[in-house]
C-alpha cells in the first residue's frame, strides 16, 4: 500500500542563479550526515485534507513560515518504500535563520528509557542546483529537473548557445 505525502519547493533568482530552499531532518540519526538527507518540506495529508493544503500545513509546521502565491504543480514521484510525493514549486524569499520546527519525541539513546524532543526540521537552506542536487535525497531529484525545465532554467553548462554567449563577452 503507498503512502502519500505533499510538500512544498520554495525558489529564488539570487544574481541570475536558481536557488531552492531545502530543510535538513532533525534527531540524532541525521545530526552528522548532510549530503543525500537534505528535503522538500512535506508531509502526510490529514483525513479528507487537499493536497495543497497539506503541504502548506506541512509546510508551515515544519519551516513556521505560511506561505500564498502561485503554484507550480510539479506532479508526483515515487520514492522508496512506495511512498508517493507531490510537491508544488512556489517563488519567495524567506529568511532560512528564522525556521523553526515542530518537534517528535524519541526514546534516546535507544533502550535507555529516556525520552527526548527532537525539532522535525534543524535547519534550512538556500542552495544553488549543483549543491541542491548533492544535497536532496535521491528519489526528489525530479522535483528538481521539472521544475528547472518548466522554468527554462539551465546550468552554464547545459545550455551551448549561453555558455558561447558568456565566454564571447568576457574574452575582451
Amino acid at each position: 500500500m503507498s503512502t502519500y505525502s505533499n510538500g512544498i519547493l520554495l525558489f529564488r533568482f539570487r544574481n541570475e542563479k536558481l536557488e531552492l530552499m531545502l530543510v535538513h531532518p532533525g534527531g540524532p540519526f541525521w545530526a552528522k550526515k548532510d549530503y543525500g538527507v537534505w528535503s522538500i518540506p512535506k508531509g502526510l495529508p490529514e483525513r479528507d485534507e487537499k493536497p495543497l493544503d497539506t503541504a502548506k500545513r506541512e509546510f508551515k509546521e515544519e519551516t513556521g513560515f505560511e506561505v500564498e502565491g502561485e503554484f507550480i504543480d510539479l506532479g508526483e514521484l515515487t520514492q522508496s518504500g512506495k511512498k508517493i510525493v507531490h510537491v508544488w514549486a512556489l517563488e519567495k524569499d524567506l529568511d532560512v535563520t528564522n525556521v523553526v520546527s515542530n518537534t517528535f519525541t524519541l526514546e534516546w539513546p535507544k533502550n535507555s528509557g529516556k525520552v527526548q524532543e527532537f525539532p522535525e526540521v534543524d535547519r534550512a537552506g538556500w542552495f544553488d542546483i549543483e549543491l541542491a542536487r548533492k544535497k536532496i535525497r535521491k528519489g526528489q531529484i525530479g522535483f528538481i529537473d521539472r521544475l528547472m525545465n518548466i522554468l527554462n532554467y539551465f546550468r552554464k553548462e547545459e545550455h551551448p548557445d549561453r555558455e558561447k554567449r558568456y565566454r564571447q563577452t568576457t574574452l575582451f
